[in-house]
């Protein structure tokens, strides 16, 4: 059994149990990278320091870089009973370097190096997101171009509603997803800040330069508090949120666009490469790919409720519960970046059926725009909801549309309709009279994809 690195103080060996029970390896070896990382500007500022000799900080520094390479090449035999990943990193720098090796750790505590090492996946992680989010963005910038002179109804309750451009619809996902990267931005800016040279909770008691690590690590700022430093987690609960918040908002997306392509609705066609078939029904054609995107929903969901309960009741400072926090980002990243990115390549590929969303945006569609009709007649509002509702009840009790509706008919209703009324009855008028900023007439919907081609024109 591998001696432990902290086992000076024990007389027996830790039991079978316990060393499976507590070891993080098995998972935290993804931040490997990301600790030689700190481990190297460690070293680095304790040669510059005096705190080590020079020449002992170059044989560390030397040593991590050739176990960077056996960790890139897979040639690392991670131990369990080293219990984690920084443990089994130091174990085998001192084994090709020697005892010299031992010496990386002065000045700091496996507390400060581990957030260190986390902060570092997570900036890196943040920007691999905020990357994606810019992609998709430009997707449903493309086919807002491609959908402009396409009508299709509005939904609310899931009952038609009004007329609108399909590429207002593609509009208002870009409008949520660049909040979905605003988000991200924002506590970015909280990652970026440096614990390093906290050491277990109180500081060292070494002339450590903490700037000078902090700039060898690419951190805006050092933590001021090294308490607050190694105990706390609300910023990885603030990314977590900002994970589940992008995936609710795809989520949300994915159902509309499962609907979409029901046989019920036909409104779009999903690529077949991007779909699945039946293994017992030979004419189906699954969105597998959106309903996951909903499915894991619940995993990153499920992520942030798991922090936010480890971290509820933890006294202040570092406690071994937060061996716990890294698994759920983890499983988060995974997800949500692959949920990204599934969304992104469904939006490229789907086509629009012109034909099914422009006759589905007639009919009882219009029925707002014939009462707005009669406001502009002087009519009161309600007066004239309780006209046009009449009209509605009417053609229904004929199983006729609105648009098979005479002018006579509906002078029978009030002699305030006129022959300009029948213009109502185009879903193109209709989506068009919305010239409201920000509504969805094609004057209106050409300045927001003429905002956002300036916009991310150079992202």
């Amino acid at each position: 059994m591998e001696k432990k690195l902290w086992g000076g103080r024990f007389s027996e060996g830790t039991d079978q149990f316990v060393e499976e029970f507590t070891e993080s390896v098995s998972f935290d070896k993804e931040l490997a990278l990301y600790d030689i990382k700190g481990s190297i500007a460690h070293a680095r500022m304790l040669g510059k320091q005096g705190i080590i000799p020079k020449e002992d900080a170059e044989k560390i520094i030397s040593g991590l870089e050739e176990i960077k390479r056996e960790i890139e090449e897979e040639r690392f035999e991670w131990k369990k009973e080293l219990e984690d990943v920084h443990m089994n990193i130091e174990k085998a720098l001192i084994q090709k370097i020697g005892d010299i090796g031992g010496k990386l750790h002065t000045g700091r505590s496996r507390n400060d190096q581990v957030i260190t090492a986390f902060r570092l996946y997570l900036k890196e992680e943040t920007q691999n997101i905020i990357e994606l989010l810019k992609e998709l963005k430009k997707a449903l910038l493309k086919k807002a171009e491609e959908t402009v002179d396409i009508v299709m109804p509005a939904y609310t309750h899931l009952q038609r509603a009004q007329p609108v451009r399909l590429a207002h619809y593609f509009l208002a996902y870009l409008e949520i997803y660049n909040r979905d990267e605003e988000r991200f931005k924002d506590t970015l800016k909280r990652i970026d800040q440096m614990p390093l040279g906290s050491g277990a909770l109180a500081g060292v008691d070494f002339p450590v330069d903490r700037e000078m690590t902090a700039k060898e690590l690419g951190f805006s700022e050092v933590m001021r508090n090294s308490m607050d430093a190694t105990a706390s987690r609300d910023v990885i609960i603030e990314f977590l949120s900002d994970c589940a918040i992008c995936i609710s908002n795809l989520s949300r997306q994915s159902e509309d666009l499962i609907i979409w392509n029901s046989t019920e609705f036909s409104f779009v066609e999903l690529p077949d490469k991007l779909t699945t078939g039946s293994s017992i029904m030979p004419q189906k054609k699954n969105p597998d790919v959106l309903e996951l995107i909903r499915g894991k929903t619940g995993r990153i969901y499920g992520d942030l409720v798991a922090l936010l309960t480890i971290v509820k009741g933890l006294p202040m400072a570092y406690n071994r519960d937060l061996q716990e926090d890294k698994e759920p980002v983890f499983d988060a990243v995974r997800t949500l970046k692959g949920s990204i990115i599934g969304m992104t390549k469904i939006i490229e590929g789907l086509k629009p059926k012109k034909e099914n969303m422009e006759k589905a945006a007639g009919g009882f569609a219009l029925a707002t725009d014939l009462a707005n009709y009669l406001v502009r007649k002087g009519l009161p509002f309600r007066k004239a909801h309780h006209v046009v509702g009449q009209i509605v009840a009417y053609l229904t009790e004929q199983n006729r549309n609105l648009e098979s509706i005479t002018l006579d008919e509906l002078k029978a209703f009030s002699d305030l309709f006129d022959k300009d009324a029948v213009d109502i009855l185009d879903p193109y008028f209709v989506a068009d009279a919305r010239k409201s900023y920000g509504g969805t007439a094609k004057e209106r919907v050409l300045e927001q994809i003429n905002f956002w081609k300036k916009k991310l024109e150079n992202v």
